[in-house]
């Protein structure tokens, strides 16, 4: 058998994600051969003993992480710099600390400050999710044929970053480094972008008369429940990803109200070869994503 990558991994924060994590290294022991839970909730906690999830779940952050080779921070970014400063003392030298928070730049704001020079710090982002939460929604399967985005500080190692995403290998997905800025851009556009929408539109939906808004309920087609997948996300996660990635956000979201005005002239002037065009480059990307395996 080969050696496994960690011998303890502590998920801090098993939801979604975590719980993922927790599920896939229980299938394949290559990845860690203990696996810790903590949450800040104890009913969580307890949820987490209930369904077996993890070898050893922790009801206070110090003796979840004091033995960790690899400590994972799964939790909404807003959170990132109070559970750091409840951790880092207690984590042992030479250990590995990692996150899978889809804003960058805030996060390493928030972690970098309260490192100490034997704790290496890796920011990773898996580009994977559900609009479910909690530890009942995760499965082993979730990052397959994902992309898990690292972006490096120049504090990290590059012992530590191999040995990340040798970890997200493992999970399933595909790796790329991307540089802090670039990263926060491009998941402007790919996902906080169009989670805004969607709280919107259902947000214009629901403020309609009380006889149209009944109507929208009862007829809505494919376009709208997809719009409401997606609106149906953990609000305490997205509401802290709008306010923390809030310029790359602002600046796609400018991009797309321009044009989106554009479309809107189309439509008045029934310009009929613009429209088409627009239409046409969605199909194109949807194209894409299937052949890329990005559509499951």
């Amino acid at each position: 058998m080969n050696t496994p990558l960690f011998h303890r991994v502590t998920v801090i924060g098993p939801g979604l994600i975590g719980s993922s994590i927790l599920r896939r290294i229980q299938k394949d022991r290559s990845i860690a051969t203990h696996t810790v839970a903590y949450d800040n909730n104890p009913d969580v906690c307890k949820h987490v003993q209930e369904l077996q999830i993890a070898d050893e779940v922790c009801f206070d952050p110090k003796t979840a992480v004091e033995n960790a080779d690899c400590v994972i921070l799964s939790i909404p970014v807003g959170a990132m710099e109070e559970v750091t400063k409840q951790i880092v003392p207690y984590m042992k030298k030479g250990a590995i600390l990692t996150d899978t928070g889809s804003t960058k730049a805030s996060v390493i704001a928030a972690i970098e400050p309260h490192l100490t020079p034997d704790i290496v710090f890796v920011p990773a982002h898996p580009m994977a999710g559900t609009e479910f939460s909690g530890p009942d929604a995760g499965f082993d399967t979730l990052f397959e044929n994902r992309w898990c985005l690292i972006t490096p500080i120049p504090s990290t190692t590059q012992e530590a970053t191999d040995k990340i995403i040798a970890f997200w290998k493992a999970m399933g997905s595909n790796t790329r480094i991307l540089s802090i800025q670039h990263h926060d851009k491009v998941c402007a556009i790919v996902s906080h972008l169009p989670h805004l929408i969607a709280f919107t539109i259902c947000n214009t939906a629901d403020s309609l008369e009380e006889e149209t808004r009944s109507e929208v309920l009862d007829y809505a087609a494919s376009g709208f429940r997809d719009f409401t997948r997606v609106a149906s996300s953990d609000p305490t996660m997205w509401r802290d990803v709008f306010i923390n990635n809030r310029e790359a956000i602002l600046e796609m979201l400018a991009r797309f109200t321009e044009d989106a005005q554009a479309m809107a002239k189309a439509i008045r002037w029934k310009d009929e070869e613009y429209i088409t065009e627009t239409i046409q480059k969605g199909r194109r990307i949807r194209k894409s994503l299937i052949e890329n395996k990005q559509v499951q």
